[in-house]
């Protein structure tokens, strides 16, 4: 017995046909209503057009910089997390956490969070950790080594 692969029900729709006569629920006019812009072939107003009112994208001022576009987002992990995947004597980095599968590969900033307890030594090595987290993996033996402690060394 071969299993067919199929869309769940309610998954695809039938295309709304237009123009079938009154029974069908858009005869006629085709659900356009009567005459006016809209109705017209082509017609109707561009994206943004406010009938002529002045638009949002024009009130709103086009002044200043914004460094949004260049801010540093962090993905959180927490210390539980850590505790379940690796075990004693692990270096938890960015290539580690990409091979477990715990981030993605597009993923370039992580931060540990101090969620969970740790009772084993692990070095943590190039994330962002939090004051918490560092306090219960360096309780446990651990080391914390960061990127910006690697370049005063180095």
């Amino acid at each position: 017995m071969s299993m067919m692969i199929h869309a769940p029900e309610g998954a695809t729709r039938q295309s709304k046909r237009l123009g079938r006569g009154g029974g069908s629920g858009t005869g006629k006019t085709s659900g356009k209503g009567h005459k006016g812009q809209n109705a017209r072939s082509g017609g109707g107003v561009r994206p943004g057009f406010e009938g002529g009112q002045m638009p949002l994208f024009r009130r709103v001022a086009k002044r200043g910089f914004s460094n949004y576009a260049f801010k540093t987002t962090y993905f959180p992990l927490n210390l539980d997390v850590i505790t379940g995947q690796f075990s004693k004597g692990d270096t938890v980095d960015i290539s580690a956490l990409r091979a477990k599968g715990l981030i993605g590969k597009n993923i370039q900033h992580v931060k540990v969070l101090g969620r969970g307890e740790i009772d084993f030594a692990v070095t943590i090595r190039g994330l962002a950790v939090s004051a918490g987290a560092k306090k219960k993996i360096e309780a446990s033996g651990g080391t914390v080594e960061t990127a910006a402690a690697e370049e005063a060394e180095g």
